[in-house]
């Protein structure tokens, strides 16, 4: 499968998570065999308006693998306005979010609402095609419920209109994230159009990426919240696939990472949000060990790297013995 110009390598990538997949997360994610990544989703509204903070999200980097942004929003013609601004940051490819259930998104006509209006849906990706000077994919769920199941028909507007790869998350939008992902409406998308298809939704290690492609015959898959604290998941996937051994890392190393991660977050961002984010990526880390729950009340106290620091050291201490 290809993303813009790249053939891409290896099996997975990371989706486009809201306040959680920024710049560092993606760096991150990349060093550890994640074959593309896509940015925060960005309001096309924000950026036609110069809104400074959707401007911030356009940094595009990592040369290396396929980098893509992502927009929302439900005018044609903001769409369009916002996809030329974001060519000028050369993006390998443009998603347009089709599926965020989030009421901020949803709720203004934008993300998984758009599934309710297919006409507009086409007309968005038609629009965004025309003045795209690189390839438009678009993500989705399967449906607003489970009495409109219309992912099928909604992939074929698109590819119509001139999409050229497909992201299936495996819920509807009132499902958000509970339920398990129905593959067998990913495997009807898949059957529907002839572009690529991404599966997405419960993929968390090499066997549930496996699961994925195999019922659902999709051309990749893509790790979202598996990958919060946990970017070695593209590794074991990879491992998996090739047949290699795979090697978990020590407690020591992850944290190394995690060190890395803030140091990255930090960098690219004023200490203040850095460090408030830092403490959710930071739990996410703590995940499966001894003293987990109380490290996690310590999270919240995080303002400088050495607070994260100190919570790494408390958590070898507490599990240097097992």
């Amino acid at each position: 499968m290809k993303i813009g110009n790249y053939e891409l390598k290896g099996y997975a990538s990371l989706a486009p998570m809201a306040g959680v997949a920024d710049r560092a997360m993606r760096e991150i994610c990349i060093d550890f065999g994640a074959s593309y990544t896509v940015g925060e989703l960005i309001s096309a509204k924000g950026l036609s308006l110069g809104d400074k903070k959707s401007l911030e999200y356009l940094f595009n980097p990592l040369g290396n693998v396929p980098s893509g942004i992502q927009l929302f929003g439900c005018d044609p013609i903001v769409i369009a306005e916002a996809v030329e601004i974001v060519g000028k940051v050369n993006p390998d490819f443009i998603d347009i979010n089709m599926g965020c259930p989030a009421p901020k998104v949803a709720g203004n006509g934008g993300g998984s609402s758009l599934m309710g209006d297919i006409p507009l849906a086409s007309k968005i990706v038609k629009e965004a095609v025309k003045v795209s000077k690189v390839p438009i994919t678009v993500k989705m769920r399967i449906g607003l419920d489970e009495d409109s199941l219309n992912a099928p028909e909604l992939a074929k507007a698109c590819e119509y209109s001139g999409a050229s790869a497909i992201t299936v998350h495996g819920r509807t939008k009132k499902q958000m994230y509970a339920p398990p992902v129905n593959f067998e409406e990913i495997a009807k998308v898949k059957k529907a159009v002839s572009i690529p298809v991404i599966g997405n939704g419960d993929i968390t290690d090499g066997k549930s990426a496996k699961e994925m492609y195999e019922k659902t015959n999709c051309d990749f898959v893509m790790i979202g919240r598996a990958a919060c604290g946990n970017p070695f998941v593209f590794e074991e996937i990879n491992s998996y696939f090739n047949k290699k051994e795979y090697i978990a890392p020590s407690l020591e190393e992850k944290f190394e990472v995690l060190i890395k991660q803030i140091s990255l977050m930090e960098k690219y961002k004023n200490k203040r949000v850095s460090m408030l984010e830092a403490r959710k990526h930071t739990a996410w880390y703590l995940t499966g060990i001894r003293g987990a729950a109380s490290l996690r009340r310590d999270c919240g106290n995080i303002n400088s790297i050495d607070d994260v620091k100190r919570i790494c050291e408390k958590a070898l201490e507490y599990n240097k013995n097992l």
